[in-house]
């Protein structure tokens, strides 16, 4: 008799390491991470290359900053005996699949992406007018297809550059015959996370707050935050849909939702107690979370192993992809 085993799905994300996370990150996809992590196949990596496509006028800081996201990683849950975790950049078949799949890729398909339009329109301190950032779904779809994984994890801002993954394996597979998967989202509850200026969390943005920010840190962050732009006067009623600290609530509140709602209407409470209030939330979920990382922060070495052991896997599995390709392709 032969016995028969489940094959589980391949789920792969990647995190830009330039800083620490946020809580962008936290509830846009690493809590769906760590909930399905036992579910699936993971590989979940730090892209170093596609932080250079940003950072490349100042890449020093790179290194530092991946192993701060590692350590970040590990300290929120996930697991390193369920997970490859490991680095973009030393998985060369990354870079080789790229090209390959570059020269089938359409322009329009890169110009028409929202995300490039809306980083080029906000982020005016940094000359971003380079093939390297213009081609960044195509990086990101190499990153996929290496490994042909299933599932992504995304917020719902990355749900065009994951289009594009799918399109481009449509694509290949047409041009050469079938062999790439088209990945499938996973979206989180929280898609999108505010900062505190009112737009998507991001570090680019400088309105991030930290996991691990110190709580006089997180206080005076939420302090900065919008909130209804009509209420003047502390018995003013207010209108919690436009308030950014009341989208806070909804992630950290598991019920009585409906009760802040109602005092805020009926001008119950003041705007900077209920930032306050916010703050000490958020900073008590952290607090086992800063507790392992400063563990993790004086066992540099254990974070290195894992590493090591992510590329060798992901290594072995990228090869082969990259042979069938050649051989798809009338190459090898």
């Amino acid at each position: 008799m032969v016995a028969i085993f489940d094959v589980k799905k391949i789920m792969l994300t990647g995190f830009r390491p330039t800083g620490r996370l946020h809580l962008g990150h936290l509830h846009g996809n690493i809590k769906n991470m760590i909930k399905n992590q036992n579910d699936y196949d993971n590989f979940f990596f730090l892209v170093d290359w596609h932080a250079l496509s940003t950072e490349y006028q100042n890449p020093k800081n790179i290194k530092t900053n991946l192993l701060d996201c590692v350590i970040d990683l590990i300290s929120l849950g996930i697991d390193p005996e369920l997970t490859h975790l490991y680095r973009q950049s030393d998985i060369p078949e990354i870079a080789e699949l790229t090209l390959y799949l570059s020269v089938i890729t359409p322009l329009s398909w890169l110009e028409r992406c929202p995300t490039y339009k809306e980083q080029i329109r906000e982020i005016k301190s940094k000359d971003l007018s380079t093939l390297g950032f213009f081609s960044y779904p195509v990086l990101m779809a190499a990153d996929i297809l290496i490994v042909n994984a299933d599932i992504v994890p995304v917020g719902e801002d990355q749900l065009p550059h994951l289009e594009i993954t799918r399109e481009i394996a449509r694509r290949f597979n047409f041009l050469y015959g079938n062999y790439f998967k088209e990945p499938a989202a996973m979206l989180s509850q929280a898609t999108r996370v505010p900062g505190t200026d009112g737009r998507k969390m991001s570090k680019s943005y400088d309105n991030a707050i930290f996991l691990s920010d110190d709580f006089d840190s997180i206080k005076k962050k939420v302090r900065s935050m919008i909130t209804d732009p009509k209420r003047i006067h502390l018995r003013d009623p207010g209108n919690p849909q436009v308030c950014n600290v009341f989208t806070f609530y909804k992630l950290y509140k598991d019920s009585g939702i409906e009760e802040i709602e109602n005092r805020c209407k009926n001008g119950q409470v003041g705007c900077t107690a209920c930032k306050d209030e916010i703050a000490g939330l958020i900073f008590d979920s952290l607090k086992d979370f800063q507790t392992k990382r400063k563990e993790l922060e004086n066992n540099i070495g254990y974070v290195y192993k894992i590493l090591e052991k992510g590329k060798n896997e992901v290594r072995e599995i990228s090869k082969t992809t990259i042979l069938d390709v050649r051989k798809k392709m009338g190459i090898d």
